[in-house]
């Protein structure tokens, strides 16, 4: 679960700011693309996810990594917000700084 300051974009938000239609952002979710969850009753994004152009580099990898080594959605967004001092911060801040290497291998890591 996200923490609730956390700045989230609904998914018209999303699809708006990658000038996409709605339809093909439900596409990214089921894709493994992006990831989502509910706050009352509507679907979320973070908006960290998104940079300009699209959606951050290395996270669908990232994510794809995670659910192989069958973790759920929750965990998955609870891993990509959480502190690794190793990094330092946080795997989606990496992500965005373009350390993708490094966080891809740490979700490898935590598979086996």
């Amino acid at each position: 679960m996200l923490a609730p300051d956390l700045e989230v974009l609904d998914l018209a938000e999303v699809a708006e700011r990658l000038d996409l239609p709605v339809n093909r952002v439900h596409q990214l979710l089921r894709d493994g693309q992006l990831l989502a969850e509910r706050r009352n009753g509507v679907l979320v994004v973070p908006a960290q996810f998104l940079a300009a152009g699209g959606v951050v580099k290395g996270l669908p990898g990232t994510i794809t990594v995670l659910r192989d080594s069958g973790y759920s959605t929750d965990e998955i967004l609870r891993w990509l917000f959480t502190e690794d001092e190793t990094l330092p911060g946080t795997p989606i801040e990496a992500l965005r700084g373009d350390r993708g290497r490094e966080v891809k291998r740490r979700a490898q890591a935590m598979g086996f």
